[in-house]
């Protein structure tokens, strides 16, 4: 008897989440649907139903496809190179060297402050003649190098990529750390007595058993890459021109600056539909090669 009462209250300790759940997940996607196809500004609340005006309207104009091409390079990049520096840097601070702790932590230290910190850090560092780049190169005696790269159309997205590599590499790092430590000891020594050298142990027993970690860390640099937003706002607000605008800044900038709330939501909807198919085809590829490694 005392179990079904427990069964039955036990549903009221699960209203309070399904009701923030409803309220600021499924119903704001709702109404992003709903504002999709009107002309909504985002302020007053009488606005018309035009169809899919504003999915026609995206389709012609540059702004989608820059959008689109510069958050897949953005994730392209991060997710490729971030992952292999973490994964060389989860093999060094594996090895048996000095303050490996000290080390470790140091890495680390960047995933700890906020976007908004990181960025404005780095915008001085990134400063044309006064930056610390620019100050290094100076004391070096090297010259004629554009240290202008936030201003530069053809720099400024690789540059602050390298921001967000710098601030996420601590966490991939971890993690690839994590799955190199649970690699049986075993295996290392048959693979020694087999007269496997340091890149074959690498190659063929190490890395296969980081299926997990690899799943992991790719699937989480794809969905920040495809949510990039942080550093294009912060850093360059989408300049120069449109060079660092993604898709997500684009729905920002759409929304709340050119109040074109409508057209913004079936721009939001696109990102959506892009994001859970991208995801969806990474994690379900890397799920295969895990299964199959």
């Amino acid at each position: 008897m005392n179990r079904a009462v427990m069964k039955k209250t036990m549903y009221f300790f699960v209203l309070p989440a399904l009701i923030f759940y409803l309220l600021f997940w499924i119903i704001p996607i709702l109404k992003l649907f709903q504002y999709s196809v009107t002309d909504y500004n985002g302020y007053v609340q009488s606005f018309n139903y035009i169809g899919f005006d504003n999915f026609k309207t995206l389709a012609h104009e540059e702004i989608l496809g820059v959008s689109i091409k510069n958050t897949l390079l953005y994730t392209f990049i991060s997710v490729i190179l971030g992952n292999i520096i973490a994964l060389a840097l989860a093999f060094l601070l594996n090895a048996n060297i000095r303050a490996k702790g000290l080390y470790r932590s140091a890495f680390y230290i960047p995933t700890l402050f906020s976007a908004i910190v990181v960025g404005f850090i780095w915008s001085y560092i990134y400063m044309p003649d006064e930056g610390l780049i620019a100050s290094l190169l100076n004391k070096l005696g090297i010259t004629g190098i554009d240290t202008n790269f936030l201003g530069s159309y053809d720099k400024s997205l690789y540059s602050i990529i390298a921001v967000d590599i710098w601030k996420n590499i601590g966490t991939s790092t971890i993690i690839f750390l994590a799955g190199l430590q649970t690699v049986p000891h075993d295996l290392i020594e048959a693979g020694k007595i087999d007269g496997a050298g340091r890149w074959n142990l690498v190659r063929y027993i190490k890395i296969p058993l980081l299926a997990t970690s690899v799943t992991i860390n790719v699937t989480l640099s794809v969905i920040n890459g495809l949510k990039a937003f942080d550093y294009s706002y912060i850093m360059t607000n989408g300049g120069p021109g449109t060079s660092t605008n993604t898709l997500i800044f684009a729905i920002y900038k759409m929304a709340f600056t050119e109040q074109l709330f409508g057209k913004a939501s079936a721009l939001g909807i696109i990102s959506f539909a892009i994001i859970i198919v991208i995801t969806a085809a990474f994690v379900l590829t890397l799920n295969r090669k895990e299964v199959s490694a």
